[in-house]
């Protein structure tokens, strides 16, 4: 895993609205951490995210990527589209595992910038953790700086605050 402090805080009211990503709660993804040029994400795998043969739905995990992606590319308060996202997928997810992502920003011009994007799962099978994905992300760098709420519309705020204090974003974990 990544250390993260060499990332620099950003806004925390930026940090808590990308966090807020409604495919996001949908799918039971809940940030961690971002930070300029980071996302780190989790996201455990219920019997509603299983594909067929009973392992972890290559197109959840594909969301996972993407929700990181879009957190850790529009970290630095500008808005950022994707281009391309590229996805390996490694090893199979398994019910009960916690998949944690995290995004970093490898390289970013005026224009693009680019992402490498890391699943790993942990469970019962491997506590210490397995690589399930990889992703190399592309994004173009629109340039327009996001508005940030007066008041970050998260679930509850005092949850995210010990986190986004820090430059980081816990997600409530009531939602």
């Amino acid at each position: 895993m990544t250390d993260e402090s060499r990332f620099e805080p950003i806004d925390p009211a930026l940090a808590a609205m990308l966090a807020t990503d409604p495919v996001a709660d949908f799918l039971g993804i809940r940030f961690d951490s971002i930070r300029a040029g980071y996302a780190r994400a989790t996201m455990l795998v219920t019997e509603r995210l299983l594909n067929a043969p009973g392992t972890a739905h290559g197109g959840v995990m594909m969301a996972l990527v993407d929700v990181v992606h879009a957190a850790v590319s529009n970290s630095h308060g500008t808005l950022a589209v994707a281009q391309d996202v590229h996805t390996e997928f490694l090893n199979a997810g398994s019910l009960g595992d916690t998949l944690v992502c995290e995004g970093v920003e490898i390289n970013r011009t005026g224009r693009t910038a680019v992402y490498r994007i890391d699943v790993h799962a942990f469970g019962e099978k491997y506590p210490d953790g397995r690589h399930i994905a990889t992703a190399l992300a592309r994004v173009f760098r629109v340039g327009t700086p996001w508005v940030v709420p007066d008041a970050a519309p998260v679930a509850d705020a005092a949850e995210a605050a010990p986190v986004a204090e820090q430059g980081a974003v816990a997600a409530p974990s009531g939602r």
